[in-house]
């Protein structure tokens, strides 16, 4: 125990999250979205359903397959996904 820890940063933020759950037509989504100044104005989209997160801009939602790789949807679900959080972030 006599080493020192080595932090890389540690830091404390004031964010803000919402929490917001609906119904696709094949799957429900329980998500909270946190909004910091990290991340280069990205949002911390986190699936409660599925124990998944991903950090995600715009940028994010115009890569093709990056929602289904993130949160392991298939298409569809990644395209109701899509569309919800283009109206958020």
């Amino acid at each position: 125990m006599g080493e020192e820890r080595f932090y890389l940063y540690d830091d404390v933020e004031d964010t803000k999250t919402r929490f917001v759950s609906f119904m696709g037509e094949e799957e429900r989504f329980d998500l909270a979205i946190t909004t910091t100044t990290r991340h280069y104005g990205k949002h911390l989209v986190l699936d409660m359903q599925s124990n998944r997160f991903a950090i995600i801009g715009t940028d994010d939602l115009e890569e093709p397959g990056y929602l289904e790789k993130a949160f392991q949807l298939n298409t569809k679900n990644a395209a109701e996904l899509k569309d919800f959080l283009y109206e958020v972030i």
